[in-house]
């Protein structure tokens, strides 16, 4: 079956909403490396949207899911439990950047995961309203989608969406958004649209994903702390694609000094299988009735026992520290491949971006585009993100050999040189 064939059986068979960026098909794939129907091989420094942090098909990851497929693969946690559920509840508890004793719950999506973050806010504070920012993602579900801080495509001809959500600025010292403008977008809410004494939670993400890979600057992570003890509001920090060795620790939220009540975790938690997870305050995790958190497949088995390997290969295989340096060298490529539309490089550790301007410095969708195109034709799969779509993400495996990522590396720097 060729790829052009099956792309018009999908193109009959799929809706258009669902949006596709290949026109390859996946046939087989290995730490970095995939392969399609024709046989040609790709490096993948997408890993399946921030997914595959351990790789494609981990040894160590195949090896669990294939011990609890000989064991069993469902019976919901809600009506017969495991021990699995609970250990690795508990590893999470432990590393969790939260203050004081944790509880963790899993799911099966990020948007569950988040989803669940604001019911728990709101079942604790017995508040109603949550304050999200511009350029977020935070979902495709109702919820999440009015957390998200992009119209197009994200919220496009879906409304009218959910009651009680507001959105303040996000730092962006690139587009001239400072952090003491965003602390003041914050209080024109508190005086415009809702009252702090109504409002449940606010929710950022450390490093934005979707939205550029924007970082949040220390002192405005500070700043949503104080804000929120001043209140009584939660601060509900969304690592789903920042998670998991991804930046250098373990978590984004461990760079600052204040912490977070609630963490959402998905995507590379369980290296490739659909697991997601809310961890928090004790206290706070606590404040949903039984029966008010769960789901049928949530914590499903396999991906529970793939999420225990995954935080074994985190810590035997020192991906913290590799994804420092992996982004390190990245980082000194892109700044010096004398590419003319580079506006700016950012990140932390292995979650860099890339942002590119036109002539006139204004955001350029097209020349990123190019970029990605380019790359692709020659064997290098690479995402767009950033309100505008003129940035480019690097999401490669942790564990991708050295001669891969350098080879990869060298074709980009090729590339940027060209722009």
């Amino acid at each position: 079956m060729s790829n052009s064939e099956l792309q018009a059986r999908r193109l009959n068979a799929t809706p258009r909403g669902v949006g596709v960026m290949c026109d390859f098909y996946a046939v087989k794939a290995e730490n970095a490396t995939l392969w399609d129907h024709q046989g040609r091989e790709y490096t993948d420094f997408s890993a399946g949207i921030a997914v595959l942090n351990t790789g494609h098909r981990h040894p160590k990851v195949m090896s669990a899911v294939k011990q609890q497929l000989d064991c069993f693969t469902h019976t919901a946690f809600q009506v017969i439990p495991y021990e699995n559920y609970i250990s690795l509840a508990e590893r999470l508890n432990e590393r969790v950047p939260v203050t004081g004793p944790a509880k963790t719950t899993f799911f099966s999506t990020g948007a569950e995961a988040v989803e669940n973050a604001v019911k728990i806010a709101r079942a604790a504070t017995g508040r109603p309203g949550i304050i999200a920012f511009t350029g977020a993602f935070h979902g495709r579900t109702h919820m999440t989608m009015t957390l998200t801080g992009k119209v197009v495509p994200y919220k496009t001809g879906f409304g009218p969406f959910a009651s009680s959500v507001f959105h303040a600025r996000y730092p962006n010292a690139l587009h001239g958004h400072s952090v003491a403008a965003a602390l003041e977008s914050l209080e024109a809410i508190f005086k415009c649209d809702i009252s702090p004494q109504q409002v449940a939670a606010i929710i950022f993400e450390p490093i934005q994903g979707e939205g550029g890979f924007n970082v949040a600057p220390p002192e405005f992570v500070s700043a949503l702390r104080t804000l929120c003890d001043q209140h009584g509001i939660l601060l509900i920090a969304d690592e789903i694609q920042s998670g998991f060795a991804r930046t250098g620790k373990l978590f984004a939220s461990e760079y600052y000094d204040v912490k977070p009540d609630l963490i959402t975790m998905a995507k590379s938690l369980a290296g490739g299988m659909p697991l997601s997870a809310v961890s928090g305050r004790a206290e706070v995790m606590d404040a949903p009735q039984p029966g008010g958190l769960g789901g049928t497949y949530a914590g499903s088995p396999p991906a529970i026992a793939a999420a225990h390997a995954v935080l074994d290969v985190i810590d035997e295989e020192q991906l913290c520290q590799r994804a420092n340096q992996l982004g390190a060298k990245l980082s000194e490529t892109l700044q010096g491949a004398g590419c003319r539309s580079l506006a700016e490089v950012r990140g932390r550790g292995s979650m860099i971006a890339a942002e590119f301007n036109d002539a006139a410095g204004k955001p350029s969708a097209d020349i990123a585009r190019a970029i990605q195109q380019q790359a692709l034709a020659q064997g290098l799969i690479l995402l767009t993100c950033g309100v505008h779509g003129n940035v480019i993400r690097f999401l490669y495996p942790l564990t991708i050999p050295d001669a891969q990522f350098n080879s990869a590396l060298q074709l980009l720097s090729g590339i940027l040189a060209q722009h």
